[in-house]
């Protein structure tokens, strides 16, 4: 399972995922049950999408059982050791943000190994990267980060198209990788930080 950088960078990324999702249902109060699911849910729900996309069935987590086991351990723990973590809202802001980094990469590659054109290669890394957050929120009946004002899929757009410029130049692939999901992460950070954001669209 953890034979090449992208398989690695996959894990680390279910495991961010299914953090950031068991935070956010136990903010909501959901019992043991719901919190399973809603960590499932975000782990695997860009990556199900995407690979419904571009025809890769069954999807990844039906062909690889350790990822279920993986989101199980991960979200169990999470649970056991919530004590030891005082803030929430911070722990799941950062969890969220390097899952959408690992991710977003993730999908480039995916796109990028079918032979994708360079655009539909970054939807993909977005999608990848942002659908299992937005399954998420509508479960908890929150509306998606993606809808609001902050600043979200944007930054998986621009870390795509930073990850194929430095292919382009022929970077180290693994390189590319860490560099740019470095770089969607600390971009987040910052745009969080300042509070930056679109404006909203007023009718």
């Amino acid at each position: 399972m953890f034979s090449n950088t992208s398989e690695i960078i996959e894990i680390l990324g279910t495991i961010a995922f299914a953090i950031s999702g068991t935070f956010s249902a136990m903010q909501r109060k959901l019992d043991v049950f719901g919190v399973l699911i809603i960590a499932f849910v975000t782990s695997v729900g860009g990556g199900t999408i995407r690979d419904m996309l571009i025809g890769d069935t069954p999807v990844a987590w039906m062909r690889d059982v350790q990822v279920c086991l993986v989101i199980l351990v991960t979200s169990v723990a999470a649970i056991i050791f919530k004590t030891y973590i005082r803030k929430l809202k911070v722990t799941l802001f950062l969890f969220d943000s390097l899952g959408l980094g690992l991710f977003t990469v993730v999908g480039l590659q995916k796109g990028i190994n079918v032979g994708l054109n360079p655009g539909i290669c970054i939807a993909l890394g977005t999608i990848t990267g942002c659908f299992g957050g937005i399954i998420r929120d509508i479960l908890l009946n929150t509306i998606p980060l993606i809808f609001r004002r902050e600043i979200y899929a944007t930054v998986c757009i621009f870390g795509g198209a930073v990850y194929l410029l430095l292919l382009r130049f022929q970077v180290n692939t693994d390189i590319s990788k860490f560099m740019v999901i470095a770089i969607i992460v600390a971009t987040r950070i910052i745009v969080v930080q300042k509070q930056l954001s679109f404006p909203r669209m007023r009718y």
